[in-house]
């Protein structure tokens, strides 16, 4: 079993849903995305998604996208993404981290290169968003391999027909993208992601967290009524945007601000479980 599939597995037995905290590597600067890094877990976060910095987030909204620039400014490169890793590793060998990002990165640095980096890190999961089943026999295929998940998404318009393809070889759990677009631009509708996560468990065992417009405590709490995760990214950046000087510089807010957003947002799916074993 990797740390995902460990992680979830202790979830289940604990009756929650869990947290999954998205930031971009590097953002605003290496040494206080790596404090945050190392401070996620600590403050609740179950599972987290470091996002690889890349010029071109197509499919991300305006914050994640702002986040990207920030770190690639503050010269973030795929090296300093696995030392935060690593770096992490030495204090925390249990929560598992996921790579979210896209293929060109991985390309530049080197497929083999990159996996065998990786894995030495401690990386535990990978989701490149632009890497569809039909074009992922450079990557998918070693790094399975290798002993990474390989974490594909469903989208609302994800039918019947392509399901199947998008859960063969999927592993770790199942990214379901509760709107149609860009990251953090509109509230998921409870019921479409309801009716979506329903279908999607039918055709798999895998966990399957919900993520894209996920911003509120009320939306984490509904979601993970639904599902066995539930990803909040946007809210996060969002929260380093806005602890930012007016040079784009980290404060002594900015990592206090976020830690304590993560800390409220997990205590809504503690609360439920606490409250079942009294």
């Amino acid at each position: 079993m990797t740390r995902i599939d460990e992680r979830f597995a202790e979830l289940k037995r604990a009756g929650r849903a869990g947290l999954v905290a998205f930031i971009t590597a590097g953002d605003p600067d290496y040494e206080i995305s790596l404090t945050l890094l190392n401070g996620l877990a600590k403050a609740g976060a179950d599972i987290i998604e470091l996002g690889m910095p890349f010029s071109d987030p197509m499919a991300d909204g305006p914050a994640i996208q702002a986040s990207s620039q920030r770190a690639l400014k503050a010269g973030q490169t795929m090296v300093k993404t696995l030392a935060m890793v690593k770096a992490f590793r030495g204090q925390d060998d249990a929560t598992p981290i996921v790579l979210m990002g896209y293929y060109n990165p991985i390309y530049v640095y080197g497929v083999d290169r990159f996996l065998k980096d990786a894995v030495a890190a401690g990386v535990d999961g990978l989701i490149v968003v632009d890497m569809p089943p039909e074009e992922d026999a450079e990557l998918r295929p070693p790094a399975r391999k290798a002993g990474l998940n390989f974490i594909r998404l469903a989208t609302p318009t994800t039918d019947a027909k392509r399901l199947p393809t998008v859960l063969a070889n999927t592993s770790g759990f199942v990214y379901y993208v509760s709107i149609a677009g860009i990251t953090g631009t509109a509230a998921p509708d409870l019921s479409d992601v309801a009716a979506h996560v329903g279908r999607i468990k039918a055709k798999t065992e895998l966990p399957i967290a919900v993520g894209f417009g996920v911003t509120t405590k009320e939306q984490v709490s509904a979601i993970a009524k639904l599902a066995e995760g539930v990803v909040v990214g946007s809210a996060l950046v969002t929260a380093i945007a806005q602890s930012l000087d007016a040079e784009g510089k980290a404060t002594p807010e900015t990592g206090r601000k976020v830690l304590v957003l993560v800390e409220q947002l997990a205590s809504t799916l503690r609360k439920p479980a606490a409250a079942a074993a009294l």
